[in-house]
């Protein structure tokens, strides 16, 4: 992540990146729309049930899996191996997520380490469980077309970005949601399942930090709508480290949790007339 390290707060130089206040003001147009909507007065604990369900496919859906609600909804049952695992791994992170909000701000890498434990479930065998990546272990599941960085570098940048977040920042959310995301996802410092928990961790971020309290916009939803290549496209601006590629990177962030807001809208919507 190229940011200015000589800043109090290597953060807050982001918000003020061209694009950047164009989008956390769109982010928060929108979120303050759906949180407006009359259902949510005395039903907001469907809609973000709702939301978390959606938010999971989206994230199952980026992984490999992309499956209809309907299946989610009826299935109970997610096997060992394929595509049946990771929904199931998908669901279950999105759902820990949720109770790790008060961890996060004093202990980061400890959630992502609960995290990728629960993402993984029971089926590994090895001790590359909740760990980072050691010297000589790779990715299953790093970016395409990114070079991710070997165990060392990803040891020393999962340090700074805990201390990033300990520490505090004036940045937006939105920003500080994004830089996670993106960290975590050209990192790749787990041997699997890192998608799921960068994921979660930008969830963990938006929902902690006040901006979508109830968790009911998913930007989980928006990564998915935009498109496999679009998230890719846009997680190499970020990992190129240029101000271009970072702002584009926030605005992508940005429009996912729009679309996210959009979604629960229409939940909303749906169940205002008896729909849903």
């Amino acid at each position: 992540m190229s940011n200015p390290v000589d800043s109090p707060d290597p953060l807050a130089p982001l918000a003020e990146l061209p694009g950047v206040s164009e989008a956390v003001a769109a982010v928060r147009k929108a979120v303050d729309r759906v949180y407006g909507h009359r259902v949510m007065r005395r039903r907001s604990s469907e809609v973000s049930a709702e939301a978390a369900l959606r938010g999971a496919r989206g994230s199952a859906a980026l992984a490999g899996a992309d499956w209809a609600l309907e299946e989610l909804r009826r299935r109970s049952d997610f096997g060992p191996e394929g595509e049946p695992r990771t929904v199931g791994a998908a669901l279950r992170v999105t759902a820990e997520a949720s109770q790790l909000l008060d961890v996060w701000p004093q202990s980061p890498l400890r959630v992502l380490a609960r995290l990728h434990l629960v993402a993984v479930g029971g089926v590994a065998e090895d001790d590359t469980v909740g760990r980072p990546r050691r010297a000589g272990e790779s990715a299953v599941d790093a970016p395409s077309g990114l070079e991710v960085p070997g165990a060392d570098a990803v040891a020393v940048r999962l340090d700074d970005l805990a201390g990033l977040v300990v520490r505090g920042s004036t940045a937006p959310a939105l920003v500080r949601a994004a830089v996670v995301h993106g960290e975590l996802l050209s990192l790749a410092p787990f041997v699997s399942r890192n998608g799921l928990v960068a994921r979660a961790a930008e969830r963990i971020v938006l929902v902690g930090s006040g901006l979508d309290p109830k968790s009911i916009c998913p930007a989980e939803v928006g990564h998915m709508e935009q498109g496999l290549s679009g998230y890719a496209d846009a997680l190499r601006g970020y990992a190129s480290g240029t101000p271009e590629g970072v702002a584009e990177w926030i605005a992508f962030c940005g429009r996912s949790v729009e679309l996210g807001a959009r979604e629960s809208a229409a939940v909303c919507e749906a169940m205002q007339r008896g729909a849903a």
